[in-house]
């Protein structure tokens, strides 16, 4: 296996920013996540405390 400097350099540099990449994914991934967490959170807030509280049966 004879490599040279210039492939070796290549090689790392491309391994790099595939890592790089990878990074950027997942942390779009999480703020999607983030984002669609606080979403549901603000629209359970924003429910009536008193919902389903009381029954109406009636026949």
């Amino acid at each position: 296996m004879d490599m040279s400097i210039a492939a070796m350099s290549v090689d790392m540099h491309l391994a790099r920013t595939q890592q790089d990449f990878g990074v950027a994914v997942l942390k779009m991934a999480m703020e999607t996540d983030t984002s669609m967490l606080e979403e549901t959170l603000e629209a359970v807030e924003s429910l009536d405390p008193a919902l389903g509280n009381n029954i109406d049966i009636s026949v």
